[in-house]
């Protein structure tokens, strides 16, 4: 029996980049298990090295697309982990920041480096990969305007 695609093209694009995405995300992860980081931990480290000595907890949401309260939980969990620390912020006293400690900048110079991403990109010819991400950079602006968030990402 072959299979059939659903009659909206559109919603196979969908199921297509969900898939895309969670490939991606599962090749990550078996390459980031060397270093004991998942991917969502190497994304956090990877945001507040981007932010610098200003990142909070709030920003970190923002940039992840996440409810603060999972965003805190992943927080406490890096904490114990040895990843982050948490400080007060001297110029807002109810205010934490977020700062990587030294085992964590160790492990975010590891992560940055994906031999597993260079691979499975490397199938597409430059011009390919330009195309594909300003298709999904559209693709994000336009699901953030519909979600009606006026911030998007510096990256």
């Amino acid at each position: 029996m072959k299979n059939k695609k659903p009659v909206d093209s559109r919603v196979s694009l969908i199921w297509l980049l969900f898939h895309v995405r969670h490939a991606l995300f599962q090749a990550r992860a078996n390459e980031l298990a060397e270093y004991g980081v998942t991917p969502m931990k190497a994304t956090v480290l990877f945001i507040v090295k981007s932010i610098g000595d200003k990142a909070t907890p709030a920003e970190i949401s923002r940039w992840l697309f996440l409810k603060p309260h999972s965003v805190s939980g992943l927080l406490t969990r890096m904490g114990k982990d040895g990843l982050i620390a948490r400080v007060k912020d001297l110029d807002r006293k109810n205010q934490v920041r977020i700062v990587l400690t030294e085992k964590a900048n160790g492990l975010y110079r590891k992560s940055t480096s994906s031999k597993t991403f260079n691979r499975i990109m490397s199938c597409l010819p430059e011009e390919e990969a330009e195309q594909l991400e300003s298709t999904l950079e559209k693709l994000r602006d336009r699901a953030l305007k519909e979600l009606g968030v006026k911030w998007k990402p510096p990256y």
